[in-house]
């Protein structure tokens, strides 16, 4: 019995315990919690519903926890139900319904914790790093978590597209042309422009392709080094990220939103909806009205359109191509955007509501102890490839997905590129790697699992190891619905710590002159239940799920 048949089977009884007692069915809450108790001597699975329901239909907690636990005694599945504190309710599973969570998982297979209830198309923007330089570590993170985000959105029935924005218009592409063109000549990295080994390779690729691209005019020598050099760039960073398991379905030019007319389409519609000013010969954008801080120029007083006006102009885009939400992905210094995008998207029209920005903090990393300051290659900063080179693509990605977007990350280089169990990625990946080794220790025994004698999985181990695997659907609802597919590392490692301990407690096969049994059938089958759930849950990070280490 998984937590949400537990939920539904809370509903159901508690509408005929109130209309029992002639009370208001209408008072049922929409989603009914069940948790797991800390203590697990209180029980298998706790719900508050009388606290929920007592003060909407008049009647004391512990007295309609009472009649709760009565009406739940008595229903298939369920051993024991217990009144504790002021109102909780305390479920104890009986062992056969609790094992039905291992034929459901072998059942659905890699699907299993998927749902449909999200049933939204969402458009999910993430890294679009400047195409000047190699990606930087914030943007690895948003690499991992963006992806991950978007898996594990699509488990819940939305249809996401993955989105990269290219900077490939301003000053910052001027700044970086301008230095290519510095590395060509072999002079110093002019003023505000971009150093590191990667300018001098890009430079010397450039003039590889275009051999006479010196011997131009300077405005043609410069277009020529920054459109190539844009291009390798870019190359560059979609084969980083590729490598890195994050892949994108669409790429958008902010170019294109200025020469393809979306701009002057975006202020056209802000226009008729009354939300664009004239003032000191720039055009403005009533954002106060929508929650902005301040009004934003739009048009400058030079005529040049101002950055917002591709924003606008990118939101309207997306909304055409009928996506219902828009997912944006931004560094630790991008707070000011989230209220200037909601604006956009009300003064446009929209319900706010259809933004959602999601604000990333700072990564560090750390090797015996000291921080690690610069990437010899790209410069001033850490790259995505730096990472990779120290630690792996399963140990970066885990370790940038594992703790909140909310929280600075500080990754301890030596740790995380250990072989040992106090590296969260190995430790749940030996967890699979032992499960696949089971499942191949058993088949030489000629024993298969069987979901026939579930029943006979009555263990403590064996009971916990189950709600573990029956959480994991919720894990997932949850994790999608508050964008933190950090939850679900934390998941694994709990599940991956609850399966060793079951190992060392409930032996799985047979040894020596012994017999196989039930027990051992019924217990490959929660063994392969919880490898499937693991390889699901790494799947969604997009990490891997090794079947030997």
């Amino acid at each position: 019995m998984t937590p949400a048949d537990l939920a539904a089977l809370l509903k159901t009884t508690a509408a005929a315990v109130l209309a029992e007692h002639g009370l208001d069915t209408a008072a049922l809450p929409e989603t009914v919690n069940v948790e797991r108790p800390r203590n697990p001597e209180h029980g298998d699975y706790a719900t508050n519903i009388a606290l929920q329901l007592a003060k909407k239909v008049g009647v004391n907690p512990r007295e309609l926890a009472g009649w709760l636990a009565e009406g739940l005694t008595a229903a298939d599945g369920i051993a024991a139900a217990e009144v504790a504190g002021p109102g909780f309710v305390n479920l104890r599973i009986e062992t056969g319904a609790q094992g039905v969570v291992v034929t459901n998982v072998l059942s659905a297979g890699a699907t299993y914790g998927h749902s449909s209830d999200l049933a939204l198309k969402i458009n999910l923007e993430f890294v679009s790093a400047n195409p000047t330089g190699p990606i930087h570590i914030g943007g690895t993170r948003w690499a991992a978590v963006g992806d991950a985000l978007g898996r594990l959105l699509t488990t819940q029935g939305a249809d996401v597209t993955r989105e990269y924005y290219f900077n490939d218009h301003g000053a910052q592409i001027d700044r970086f042309a301008r230095s290519l063109v510095a590395a060509a000549k072999g002079e110093p990295v002019p003023e505000d422009g971009y150093a590191g080994t990667y300018i001098n390779d890009i430079a010397a690729a450039v003039l590889a392709k275009a051999p006479d691209a010196m011997s131009l005019p300077a405005d043609e020598r410069q277009e020529t080094f920054r459109a190539i050099g844009v291009d390798l760039m870019f190359a560059h960073i979609k084969k980083a990220l590729h490598e890195f398991g994050t892949d994108f379905d669409v790429y958008t030019h902010e170019d294109s939103m200025h020469t393809s007319g979306r701009v002057q389409q975006a202020i056209a519609r802000l226009r008729d909806n009354g939300a664009i000013y004239e003032k000191d010969g720039a055009t403005w954008l009533r954002t106060t009205e929508f929650g902005d801080d301040k009004d934003r120029v739009v048009i400058k007083s030079d005529g040049n359109p101002a950055y917002v006006a591709g924003d606008l102009a990118y939101y309207l885009d997306k909304r055409q191509r009928g996506f219902d939400l828009c997912i944006y992905m931004l560094g630790a210094d991008h707070h000011g955007y989230i209220a200037r995008l909601k604006a956009a998207a009300a003064a446009l029209g929209d319900d706010p509501d259809t933004v959602e920005v999601l604000i990333g903090q700072m990564v560090n990393l750390v090797r015996d102890g000291q921080p690690v300051r610069m990437s010899k290659r790209a410069g001033t900063v850490i790259s995505l490839d730096d990472l990779v080179e120290a630690i792996g693509v399963d140990a970066a990605r885990y370790v940038l997905i594992r703790s909140s977007v909310n929280s600075p990350i500080d990754i301890d280089l030596g740790l995380w590129a250990s072989a040992s169990n106090e590296n969260p990625v190995y430790y749940v990946q030996y967890a699979h790697a032992r499960l696949s080794a089971l499942a191949r220790n058993a088949a030489e025994l000629g024993l298969t699992a069987d979901t026939a004698h579930l029943e006979l999985l009555s263990h403590d181990r064996e009971a916990t190891l189950m709600r573990s695997i029956g959480e994991f659907g919720r894990v997932l609802k949850t994790a999608a619905d508050l964008r933190e597919p950090h939850r679900v590392c934390r998941y694994l490692e709990d599940l991956a710590g609850d399966y060793h301990r079951f190992y060392d407690s409930c032996r799985v096969l047979p040894q020596g002159d012994e017999e196989a049994t039930d027990i051992n059938a019924a217990r490959l089958a929660l063994c392969e239940a919880t490898r499937q759930v693991i390889a699901n849950g790494l799947a969604i990070l997009g990490v891997s799920a090794p079947e030997r280490m």
